[in-house]
């Protein structure tokens, strides 16, 4: 059954589940040990590169020094495409893989779950299994997953984003599938594998954290288990992205900023997302922008559009990110996390607007240079009225939509996307 179907209806709602984890300085060095245990034998390891760092290197190696066969593929994208995944699950089977290693952040967590999907049913593309739990078979092999970010929290969700690249090129599409079986086996966060992590990927990940931490405590879910994570996220994230973009030698900013990601995302995995996520995916699947810069940019926005039918629970965050509510009204509190929000944005050094993004806005950056000949094509975001329709219409089909606090069609969505794309931050401060 589809989210939407559920959320009118029935009162009925799902606790999806969590792997085991290790977290904490040092984590990573348990993983050769922790691979033997799990029965691993000869693995796939699947990564972007982590180019300018020698973290890949050190894990293959502790992993071979325990006993371990391992192939690496390291050419998973930033929005990770179909055929990363397809690619990785032919090296898979054609040396014979028992297990997967990812290493990095959502990108290789995300196309390391599809490709678990896929090998589970024979091949099949991983485009199949888009929606909700569409695989039919459980058994997938073991994926330990290890996050050298502080964002996706998709070492511990039962969701991953695949960009389908057969589609249109005039009208990409980049998915959401959410299934149980896809949730790994064993999650490693390591604050130290953060350090090589550059200031404005450090920066657009930390937002990746605030949107998954704040849409599950608005979301018409209304999941409670969900409530208290997604609060305390929002703590820890106003603490210590600062010190952690800024200062990345920071144990203590880097170790409270993967607790955020990874409470978040417990609290998103049940609770629910909205459109911040919505409109991530539409952006990236038209430009291939960082899903964290999308999401930051997204993230006020949405957060005035949803605060009408949400004023008490926007009132928690301000007092979550520091604010000192008391004499304030409910409404008055909720304005000031939305003014909460935009003051870290700019602390951290995020563009403002989507066209704002050039080619030099972030390192991770891909904008007109995808594989694909939409990316080739399309090199800069122009904001006008194409764009702003494009994006529209993806978001209304995307499957986090649903869970939004506040209804979404495209005459109340519309305002919102062309707002992202070229508004002003102060607008939205009166």
């Amino acid at each position: 059954m589809q989210v939407d179907e559920l959320l009118k209806p029935f009162p009925i709602k799902e606790f999806h589940p969590f792997p085991r984890a290790l977290m904490g300085p040092g984590a990573h060095e348990l993983i050769g040990p922790e691979a033997l245990k799990l029965g691993f034998k000869k693995t796939l390891v699947m990564t972007s590169g982590l180019r300018g760092s020698d973290i890949v290197h050190k894990i293959v190696e502790s992993m071979k020094y325990h006993g371990l066969e391992v192939v690496v593929y390291d050419k998973v994208e930033s929005n990770p495409k179909d055929y990363n995944v397809m690619d990785s699950v032919e090296l898979y089977q054609s040396n014979g893989c028992d297990s997967f290693v990812s290493i990095g952040g959502g990108s290789s967590h995300d196309a390391c779950k599809g490709a678990r999907i896929s090998v589970a049913h024979d091949g099949r593309s991983v485009n199949e299994f888009e929606g909700f739990n569409k695989s039919e078979n459980p058994k997938n092999p073991p994926h330990i997953a290890v996050s050298t970010t502080a964002g996706t929290g998709s070492e511990t969700s039962w969701a991953y984003v695949i960009t389908d690249t057969t589609t249109d090129p005039s009208k990409p599409h980049k998915y959401v599938a959410f299934d149980d079986a896809s949730v790994t086996t064993l999650a490693v966060d390591d604050p130290v594998l953060y350090f090589d992590c550059p200031v404005d990927y450090t920066a657009q990940c930390g937002f990746d954290v605030l949107a998954h931490a704040s849409e599950p405590y608005v979301s018409r879910l209304n999941f409670a288990p969900s409530l208290g994570n997604a609060l305390y996220a929002i703590k820890l994230t106003a603490q210590n992205l600062r010190q952690a973009t800024w200062n990345p030698q920071d144990l203590a900013g880097r170790e409270g900023m993967m607790y955020a990601q990874y409470i978040a995302a417990q609290a998103f995995n049940s609770g629910g997302l909205g459109i911040i996520h919505s409109i991530s995916h539409a952006v990236s699947a038209f430009y291939d922008t960082h899903h964290g810069l999308n999401n930051a940019i997204a993230l006020p926005r949405v957060w005035a559009f949803n605060m009408p039918v949400m004023y008490r629970r926007f009132a928690d965050i301000a007092e979550a990110m520091g604010v000192d509510t008391a004499g304030l009204t409910e409404v008055q509190a909720a304005d000031q996390a939305l003014a909460a929000s935009i003051r870290l944005l700019r602390d951290v050094g995020i563009p403002e607007k989507f066209t704002d993004v050039t080619q030099d806005s972030y390192s991770k950056n891909r904008l007109g240079q995808g594989p694909t000949k939409f990316y080739e094509s399309r090199r800069t975001i122009k904001g006008d009225k194409g764009d702003v329709d494009d994006i529209t219409n993806h978001v209304l089909g995307d499957a986090c939509t649903p869970g939004n606090p506040k209804e979404c069609t495209f005459e109340t969505v519309r305002p919102v996307v062309d707002h992202c794309l070229n508004g002003d931050l102060d607008d939205l401060l009166g």
